[in-house]
This record gives C-alpha cells, structure tokens and sequence, in this order.
C-alpha cells in the first residue's frame, strides 16, 4: 500500500532536514525549493498542505532539497534571482547579486538624475545586475559593462537578451586599463573580501562562488586609477566596499583627487558604498 506524502509533510520535513545541515534560512529555502519543483507560488504552497504529491513530484523536490543541504546557494538552485525591478540568471559564473548593491544602484541614479543621456561604464558586471538595473531605470543612458571572465560576460549577455536593455558588453581586464572616455559614471562591486577571509566565508560563498569574483587584489585600487584617466570633468565614480573598508576607501579617493567624497550605509546600516566626483582640473 503506497503511503501518502502530503505537500504540508514534505515541506516540514525540509526544513528541519535543512534546519540540521546549517542554513539559517530553512523554512524560507525549503518553501522556495518546493514552490520551484512543483510550479508554485510560495503563497500557494500554504493553500494545499493537504495535496497528496505524485512520487516525480516528490523526487523533483527531494532533489532540490538535497542539493541545499549541500549548502548549494538558493539562487543557483532556481537559476534565477530578483535585482531591484529585474529578474536575472544567475549560476556559479558570477556573483550572486545582493540587496547591498542595489544601494549602488540607488547612488548611481541619484548622481545622474541631472543628465539627459549619460555615459555609464560598469566595471566587473558579472551577471549584469548593475548595468542592466541602471538602463532599466534610466532609459536614455549609454551604459557599458566590461568583465574579465568570459563566463561572466557570456551570464551578462544572456541577461542582456532576457530583459531587452540594450547594455554594450565587453571582456576587458580591468589592470590594462579602462576603456577611453569621457564617462559620466563609473560604477564598480569590485573583489573586496581580504585572502584571510575566504575560509571563514559561508560554504554557499565559498565553495559555489567565483574566488576569482571574491578575493581582493588590487581592484578597488586600479579602479580609482582608472576612472581618474577616464571620467569627465565632474563625472562620479561609485564604488561597493567592504563592510569595514569604507572609510579607507574614501581616503583613497580623496588621495587621488576625487572630491565630494561620500559614505553611504546599506540598509543593515553598514557603510558599504564610497562615491565621488573628478573635479575639472583633475591633471
């Protein structure tokens, strides 16, 4: 006699099983997971607790379940995640984007609310997410995003053609240079997480990101050089930093002659985006 699984059962049990492997956020995962595998909305789920499930319903979404214990990230396991009023592909390409970088985004717009059709360059774009959340937000803007990974590039290029925005991709090795001007904005979520600090990070961080999209090493620095030689007369430079790096950020800025220097906190209130602007008689 088959016994019967509800839907109420298998999520339960989802979300102690991921309860006991560590993610702080079970029950919101296994609601997420579960949704995906059987074609439903969270809120849906909580409709029919009752619904016995099919045994390839089951499989689809012990599958899922499993993958997360392995502290396989979420958005990995959905192949897509929200960004600001996009949804984006995302898989161990690139970086997953994060609620502190629509902060940049927020800087970003506010700096060029004034300019009809802004030249914008996105430095280490990954999935896109920043490129495409500023030409989604502000349609008469010229944005360019430049990445070093081909991978990423290929990740920003299928975001590219799921929302339409006609964001210019280029695979560019930031250390050579950006590429020539003048810019309005350059925007940059560069590698800020310190060597010391890779093995304390969370596994779905550690074992299923990018190190390469992690690791500091001398980004943020080349960046501010770089947007120095390439920014306009006025134009602003918008960086995402370390949870504890803003304030040597910003010194760095105002040591290259940036001015109007910035700090802005995200809304856990850490102080995590540094911006400034090229004054008119930066050499």
């Amino acid at each position: 006699m088959r016994v019967v699984v509800t839907l109420g059962d298998v999520l339960r049990r989802s979300a102690e099983f991921l309860a006991e492997r560590g993610c702080e956020t079970a029950r919101l995962d296994a609601e997420r997971l579960i949704g995906h595998a059987l074609g439903l909305e969270r809120i849906e789920l909580y409709m029919h607790l009752d619904r016995p499930l099919t045994e390839p319903e089951v499989a689809a979404a012990r599958e899922l379940v499993a993958r997360r214990g392995r502290r396989e990230p979420v958005q990995h396991l959905l192949g897509e995640w929200g960004f600001r009023r996009l949804t984006l592909r995302v898989d161990g390409r690139a970086l997953i984007p994060r609620p502190e970088t629509e902060v940049v985004v927020e800087r970003c717009l506010a700096l060029l609310h004034a300019d009809q059709e802004p030249r914008v360059l996105d430095v280490g774009t990954g999935t896109g997410a920043i490129a495409l959340a500023i030409a989604d937000e502000h349609p008469a803007a010229r944005v360019t995003a430049i990445d070093s990974s081909a991978d990423a590039i290929a990740l920003a290029g299928e975001n590219v053609g799921r929302t339409g925005l006609p964001v210019e991709l280029l695979l560019h090795d930031l250390f050579t240079g950006l590429p020539a001007g003048p810019w309005d904005l350059v925007v940059s979520n560069p590698p800020y997480v310190v060597p010391g600090e890779l093995d304390g990070l969370a596994p779905e961080v550690r074992e299923w990101e990018p190190h390469a999209a992690l690791a500091a090493n001398g980004h943020t620095e080349a960046v501010i050089t770089g947007a120095a030689a390439v920014l306009r007369p006025g134009g602003a430079l918008v960086l995402e930093v370390h949870g504890e790096g803003a304030a040597a950020v910003a010194e760095l800025l105002r040591e290259g002659g940036f001015t109007d220097v910035v700090v802005t906190a995200d809304l856990a209130g850490r102080e995590r985006v540094v911006e400034g602007r090229r004054p008119a008689d930066m050499p």
